[in-house]
């Protein structure tokens, strides 16, 4: 017979305690318990065993219950908050009175910048009076929609029996029926079928993700090429130039230069470049000592800054290429201000350039270290997620080519230079040189096991500029190297993947058909009911695609709701650049340094100090605390920022909400939450209310 024990009895430990020590300080130290012996022995009454086990299980079960129910309390409880809170955030904001048209960049032209904002305003007002007239009309007894619209009435009805009222609704549903719906009908058919090939896209490159994971299909380096430091034998150890590229990076630079200096690699066959294209002195000062600390200590790393800045990193990098040293290095890796790779990066990607000469650039993914910052850090996190591993992990298997992603990765140098080299025609200078080394011959490899860890953009400022460069860019490129890709010696198939999937399809439609069919044909839908777009469309498919989207980031799921809301809301911001770029319009070349927090990464320099203190660096402390104090004063000194409030998406919010109430006459109940939530998702990113808060 088992002994008998008191299942809630404080201060009894049976079997065996697990101890589970957490990675990050912050948190406590756990004991859980292990199986007792009471959970394996079965004792000659089985029954009495079984009475005992159904008991036990069901305090078990009551026990999670109270948890569930406790953590579900804690969610409502934190909705309330949040919710309590929007009120007093939304009346700071109107009272702040700053918007996102305050700021006029020198590339903007004012008249072009106003009109796609007139437009939506136009839609707005017409939407406010459609919305009046439907209401006077449904109490006045017009209750229908397209599908039971009865014309007899209006036909047969004697005009004396009607008022003005009627007649005039009359032939405004004449009008509507005769020349509005036709070709408001036109343009949705029209966005549906760019909608389903683009959705078919989509699940062939999750298909074939699928596939890639099942068969565990990935590039494998030549077994000799395998870097050994540690023996010095069979070890692949050419000449590696590393660059970091930074404009006023106060933030990241001393996390991502200490990075760099660590990598395991042999010191003479290293050189680490530090190319800096700040305009503010003191971050210049601070980013020129950091360089020289490090080569006290025995790195072998430059410092450089250009007298005219001309060209942005593209002109940067072509500046760095330009110096004679550069003819004796082979390979050249390229990290951005706020990347960190491992210490292994190189020993990692190197060599699988070994015995594949038709390798030009090896690509490693990126990781966030403040993915859990926010809601817009997880939103992005799903995004990316998804571009990293089923887009390009696809490309690179199947055709070896795609978009280099300007930093995380290694580009043999005889591969620049076979391509042009760096040119400051466009913003998006790294998918440039990538298209036109496809175009030369050149294979790209991407490595989904190997990670460089960086920062997401924490505002939504920060975000909506950054992807407007991500989608401008492409298109100034598009019209620049499409008679290139059309007269490019390279196959039939390569150049429809370039032209049509790779460009047109992922750069020009996505957006072009959210934006339109999503924020304007399904509001326009509702005032006028003979234009109709299935439930389908507005629902299942979406919602199909948006859990496609978020399988690479399955922890994420959570939040496959507002990830699909926020981006129907992100279209209007890549629908405007996607127009601007194409068409050289507004800020179509502006660039604007991502901002950076740089707080996510002190635990790792002081790590690394810790583990290696050969490393800590010495020499010219006192200075560095002066520059230091004088940045303090200079930060307190700055006039406090202020969250924007962003008219594009207030304007589409209303007009959502208004199409929304429109729905209700017509009783369409999927429309109805549809246009409602994402109404509010464009409120809530119009009044700056997702990403950091700054007010």
């Amino acid at each position: 017979m088992a002994p008998s024990f008191d299942w809630w009895a404080k201060g009894v430990h049976k079997g065996t305690p697990v101890v589970v020590k957490m990675d990050n300080p912050d948190w406590s130290m756990v004991e859980l318990e292990g199986p007792s012996e009471d959970d394996f022995l079965i004792g000659n009454n089985p029954t009495d065993t079984r009475a005992k086990a159904r008991g036990k299980n069901a305090k078990q079960l009551t026990w999670v219950l109270l948890l569930k129910a406790h953590r579900a309390a804690g969610y409502l409880t934190s909705v309330a908050s949040t919710l309590a809170s929007i009120g007093p955030a939304i009346r700071r904001r109107v009272a702040s009175g700053r918007t996102d048209t305050e700021s006029t960049s020198s590339f903007e032209n004012k008249t072009v910048k106003t009109r796609f904002y007139n437009c939506i305003k136009v839609f707005l007002w017409l939407s406010l009076l459609l919305l009046g007239f439907e209401i006077a009309a449904y109490y006045k007894g017009w209750h229908f929609r397209a599908s039971n619209l009865q014309l007899q009435y209006i036909f047969t009805a004697p005009f004396g029996v009607r008022d003005f009222f009627d007649w005039l609704y009359s032939n405004w549903v004449l009008i509507r029926v005769g020349f509005v719906a036709p070709p408001l009908q036109f343009l949705a058919n029209v966005c549906i079928v760019l909608f389903l090939i683009q959705s078919l896209d989509r699940l062939i490159l999750c298909l074939c993700c699928f596939w890639i994971r099942v068969k565990k299909i990935k590039p494998i380096p030549k077994e000799d090429a395998v870097a050994d430091l540690e023996t010095g034998e069979n070890g692949f150890f050419p000449m590696v130039l590393v660059q970091i590229p930074m404009c006023n990076e106060r933030e990241v630079y001393q996390h991502s230069i200490a990075a760099v200096c660590k990598l395991d690699w042999p010191k003479s066959k290293i050189l680490i470049q530090v190319l800096d294209d700040s305009d503010d002195p003191m971050t210049q000062l601070l980013i020129e000592e950091e360089v020289h600390k490090w080569q006290q200590v025995g790195a072998n790393i430059v410092y450089q800054h250009r007298v005219i800045r001309d060209g942005y990193k593209a002109g940067n990098l072509k500046s760095a290429m330009s110096c004679s040293y550069v003819k004796d290095y082979e390979f050249v890796a390229i990290f951005d201000a706020d990347f960190q790779p491992t210490h292994d990066f190189l020993k990692r990607t190197i060599p699988h350039f070994k015995d594949n000469e038709d390798v030009g650039l090896v690509q490693a993914r990126w990781s966030f270290v403040n993915k859990d910052e926010n809601l817009l850090t997880r939103l992005q996190n799903i995004n990316l997620s998804f571009h990293f591993e089923v887009e390009q992990q696809v490309n690179g298997v199947l055709i070896n080519f795609f978009g280099f992603n300007g930093t995380a990765g290694v580009w043999r140098i005889k591969a620049l230079e076979d391509s042009g080299g760096w040119l400051e025609r466009t913003t998006v200078e790294d998918m440039d040189i990538a298209v036109r080394a496809h175009l030369q011959g050149w294979k790209f490899v991407f490595l989904n096991d190997v990670e460089c860890q960086c920062e997401l953009p924490e505002s939504y400022e920060a975000y909506r500029k950054q992807q407007h460069r991500w989608h401008s860019g492409p298109m100034q490129l598009f019209r620049l190297c499409l008679p290139d890709v059309i007269h490019a010696k390279i196959s039939f198939w390569k150049k429809f993947n370039m032209i049509f999937l790779f460009f047109l399809l992922r750069k020009l439609i996505l957006p072009f058909y959210s934006f339109t069919l999503f924020c304007i044909i399904l509001p326009m839908t509702m005032f006028i009911p003979e234009a109709e777009l299935p439930a389908w469309v507005v629902c299942y498919v979406p919602a199909l695609m948006s859990f496609l989207n978020i399988l690479p980031a399955p922890k994420s799921f959570p939040f496959i709701v507002p990830y699909l809301l926020f981006e129907n809301t992100m279209s209007v911001t890549k629908f405007n650049a996607m127009i601007s770029g194409l068409f050289q319009l507004g800020n179509a070349y502006e660039w604007v340094v991502t901002k950076k927090s740089g707080r996510s990464s002190e635990s790792d320099l002081v790590s690394l100090i810790e583990k290696d203190p050969k490393h800590q660096l010495r020499g010219s402390e006192p200075d560095l605390d002066e520059i230091k104090a004088e940045i303090l004063q200079e930060q307190k000194a700055r006039k406090k920022k202020h969250n924007r409030i962003y008219t594009k998406e207030l304007a589409l919010a209303f007009l959502l909400l208004t199409a929304s109430a429109r729905s209700l006459l017509s009783a369409q109940g999927i429309h109805f939450y549809f246009l409602l939530f994402q109404g509010i998702s464009f409120l809530l990113v119009g009044l700056d209310l997702i990403g950091e808060q700054v007010m």
